[in-house]
Protein backbone atom coordinates (compact mmCIF):
# COMPACT_ATOMS: atom_id res chain seq x y z
CA UNK A 1 0.00 0.00 0.00
CA UNK A 2 1.05 3.71 -0.80
CA UNK A 3 0.70 6.25 1.92
CA UNK A 4 0.97 10.02 1.94
CA UNK A 5 1.08 10.21 5.87
CA UNK A 6 1.60 8.58 8.65
CA UNK A 7 -0.04 8.98 12.16
CA UNK A 8 1.06 7.95 15.52
CA UNK A 9 -2.37 7.18 17.82
CA UNK A 10 -1.59 7.09 21.78
CA UNK A 11 -3.37 7.48 25.03
CA UNK A 12 -2.63 10.84 25.75
CA UNK A 13 -1.75 11.86 28.79
CA UNK A 14 -1.52 15.20 31.14
CA UNK A 15 1.07 17.97 30.80
CA UNK A 16 0.48 19.98 33.62
CA UNK A 17 -1.19 19.84 37.07
CA UNK A 18 -4.34 22.12 35.65
CA UNK A 19 -4.77 18.96 33.39
CA UNK A 20 -4.84 15.79 35.03
CA UNK A 21 -8.62 16.24 36.59
CA UNK A 22 -9.95 16.82 33.31
CA UNK A 23 -7.67 14.15 31.55
CA UNK A 24 -8.61 11.36 34.11
CA UNK A 25 -12.18 12.38 33.93
CA UNK A 26 -12.02 11.57 29.84
CA UNK A 27 -10.64 8.28 30.10
CA UNK A 28 -13.39 7.25 32.55
CA UNK A 29 -15.94 8.87 31.07
CA UNK A 30 -18.99 6.71 30.57
CA UNK A 31 -17.45 4.17 33.70
CA UNK A 32 -19.51 5.92 36.53
CA UNK A 33 -16.06 6.37 38.63
CA UNK A 34 -16.59 8.13 41.80
CA UNK A 35 -14.69 11.12 42.24
CA UNK A 36 -13.05 9.61 45.16
CA UNK A 37 -10.84 7.90 42.89
CA UNK A 38 -9.98 9.67 40.89
CA UNK A 39 -8.83 11.92 43.26
CA UNK A 40 -6.94 9.40 44.78
CA UNK A 41 -5.32 8.49 41.24
CA UNK A 42 -4.74 12.41 40.65
CA UNK A 43 -2.26 12.27 43.43
CA UNK A 44 -0.20 9.80 41.82
CA UNK A 45 0.23 12.27 38.88
CA UNK A 46 0.83 15.56 41.21
CA UNK A 47 4.01 13.51 42.36
CA UNK A 48 5.23 14.10 38.93
CA UNK A 49 3.86 17.94 38.76
CA UNK A 50 0.84 16.52 36.63
CA UNK A 51 2.78 15.36 33.22
CA UNK A 52 2.71 12.03 32.10
CA UNK A 53 5.67 11.22 30.06
CA UNK A 54 3.61 9.66 27.42
CA UNK A 55 3.74 12.72 25.10
CA UNK A 56 7.18 13.70 25.31
CA UNK A 57 8.29 9.88 24.52
CA UNK A 58 5.67 9.84 21.47
CA UNK A 59 7.32 13.62 20.44
CA UNK A 60 10.51 12.06 20.46
CA UNK A 61 9.78 8.92 18.36
CA UNK A 62 7.89 10.99 15.92
CA UNK A 63 11.27 13.23 15.85
CA UNK A 64 12.84 9.90 14.72
CA UNK A 65 9.98 8.43 12.64
CA UNK A 66 10.30 11.95 10.73
CA UNK A 67 14.02 11.23 9.89
CA UNK A 68 13.16 7.66 8.82
CA UNK A 69 10.39 7.85 6.66
CA UNK A 70 9.96 9.88 3.90
CA UNK A 71 6.43 10.87 4.83
CA UNK A 72 4.77 13.85 6.99
CA UNK A 73 4.38 12.29 10.69
CA UNK A 74 1.15 13.40 12.72
CA UNK A 75 0.19 12.99 16.01
CA UNK A 76 -2.85 12.20 17.62
CA UNK A 77 -4.78 10.88 20.96
CA UNK A 78 -7.70 9.07 22.28
CA UNK A 79 -7.76 10.95 25.52
CA UNK A 80 -5.67 14.35 25.65
CA UNK A 81 -4.52 16.70 23.33
CA UNK A 82 -3.62 16.39 20.46
CA UNK A 83 -7.34 15.18 20.08
CA UNK A 84 -7.41 12.21 17.34
CA UNK A 85 -10.32 13.96 15.41
CA UNK A 86 -8.24 17.40 15.66
CA UNK A 87 -5.53 15.59 13.81
CA UNK A 88 -7.22 14.31 11.48
CA UNK A 89 -9.58 17.37 10.34
CA UNK A 90 -5.73 19.21 9.84
CA UNK A 91 -4.61 16.15 8.02
CA UNK A 92 -7.47 16.37 5.64
CA UNK A 93 -7.14 19.81 4.64
CA UNK A 94 -3.60 19.25 4.76
CA UNK A 95 -4.66 17.00 1.49
CA UNK A 96 -3.72 13.83 2.76
CA UNK A 97 -5.89 10.87 1.60
CA UNK A 98 -4.15 7.73 2.96
CA UNK A 99 -2.36 7.36 6.27
CA UNK A 100 -1.09 4.61 7.94
CA UNK A 101 -1.47 4.60 11.66
CA UNK A 102 0.65 3.33 14.31
CA UNK A 103 -0.95 2.76 17.63
CA UNK A 104 1.24 3.23 20.29
CA UNK A 105 -0.04 -0.46 22.34
CA UNK A 106 1.43 -3.26 21.34
CA UNK A 107 -1.22 -5.33 22.10
CA UNK A 108 -3.90 -6.68 21.00
CA UNK A 109 -6.82 -6.27 23.69
CA UNK A 110 -9.92 -4.38 23.68
CA UNK A 111 -8.12 -1.08 25.13
CA UNK A 112 -5.29 -1.71 23.47
CA UNK A 113 -6.25 -2.15 19.90
CA UNK A 114 -10.13 -2.38 18.98
CA UNK A 115 -10.25 1.17 21.02
CA UNK A 116 -7.89 2.43 18.39
CA UNK A 117 -9.93 0.92 15.33
CA UNK A 118 -13.09 3.13 16.85
CA UNK A 119 -10.93 6.32 17.53
CA UNK A 120 -9.98 5.83 14.11
CA UNK A 121 -13.87 5.67 12.67
CA UNK A 122 -14.72 8.28 15.46
CA UNK A 123 -12.06 10.82 13.88
CA UNK A 124 -12.60 9.95 10.33
CA UNK A 125 -16.70 10.59 11.10
CA UNK A 126 -15.43 14.07 12.72
CA UNK A 127 -13.54 15.13 9.79
CA UNK A 128 -16.60 14.31 7.05
CA UNK A 129 -16.61 13.03 3.81
CA UNK A 130 -13.18 14.49 2.78
CA UNK A 131 -11.66 12.79 5.94
CA UNK A 132 -8.35 10.14 5.23
CA UNK A 133 -8.42 6.54 4.86
CA UNK A 134 -6.45 5.71 7.49
CA UNK A 135 -4.69 1.89 7.97
CA UNK A 136 -4.27 0.48 11.32
CA UNK A 137 -1.22 -1.00 11.71
CA UNK A 138 -1.32 -4.57 12.96
CA UNK A 139 -0.44 -5.33 16.68
CA UNK A 140 3.29 -5.76 17.14
CA UNK A 141 3.40 -7.69 20.37
CA UNK A 142 4.82 -10.47 18.19
CA UNK A 143 6.64 -9.18 15.46
CA UNK A 144 9.93 -11.12 15.66
CA UNK A 145 12.21 -7.60 15.97
CA UNK A 146 10.32 -6.52 19.02
CA UNK A 147 10.25 -9.77 20.39
CA UNK A 148 13.84 -9.91 20.23
CA UNK A 149 14.42 -6.43 22.14
CA UNK A 150 13.33 -8.49 24.87
CA UNK A 151 15.17 -11.71 24.47
CA UNK A 152 18.31 -10.98 23.15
Amino acid sequence: MEFDAALLLSFGGPEGPEQVRPFLENVTRGRNVPPERLDDVAQHYLHFDGVSPINGINRALITELRAELNLPVYFGNRNWEPYVEDTVKQMRDNGVRRAAVFATSAWSGYSSCTQYTEDIARARRAAGPDAPQLVKLRPYFDHPLFVEMFVG
